[in-house]
């Protein structure tokens, strides 16, 4: 179990060391208290269910001729504002690449640009993903269906910090 806990330090701390998370996702964990211990799952399950479907919608936007800048860089500025707030900083920065393309008129840039940031958003998912499944099967069976309060975070494990929330 503790070679389980460590594995999830580890990965907690792969995505600051990679700049997948910023320090707001520290923030939302700080967030997480006793009365709902699954706060920042369930914030990440409304964005990515949100993100999806805007992905979705920006992706026909951008494929319709003529395109309609103004509306896609209002889309993209949804989504650029939903992935700060849960710290998806690489996602985030795929936004703002993509956003430049579109402004300055450089569709087939933009396209790519995009594609980009569907792959960020799908890794960004499936690495958060496996980290919440970790840190479950790490927890007593008590709570075992959600993260742990940051309340029992072990001596205040920053970004930069190896230690990870502890059980």
């Amino acid at each position: 179990m503790e070679n389980l806990r460590q594995q999830i330090a580890e990965m907690r701390q792969s995505f600051f060391d990679e700049e997948i998370l910023d320090k707001q996702f520290y923030q939302l964990e700080l967030l997480e208290k006793r009365g709902n211990p699954n706060f920042v799952e369930e914030v990440l399950t409304v964005y990515f269910r949100e993100s999806t479907t805007l992905l979705q919608t920006i992706e026909q936007a951008i494929e319709t001729e003529p395109i309609e800048p103004v509306k896609v860089d209002r889309m993209l500025y949804k989504l650029k504002g939903s992935s700060a707030n849960i710290g998806a900083n690489k996602v985030r920065n795929n936004v703002t690449k993509t956003r430049q393309l579109v402004e300055g008129g450089n569709l087939e840039g933009a396209k790519a640009a995009f594609q980009e940031l569907r792959n960020e958003h799908a890794n960004l998912r499936a690495k958060l993903e496996l980290y919440f499944q970790q840190l479950r099967q790490a927890c007593p069976a008590e709570t075992a269906s959600r993260p742990v309060p940051a309340e029992v975070i072990l001596h205040d494990a920053r970004p930069g910090d190896h230690r990870s929330r502890s059980c």
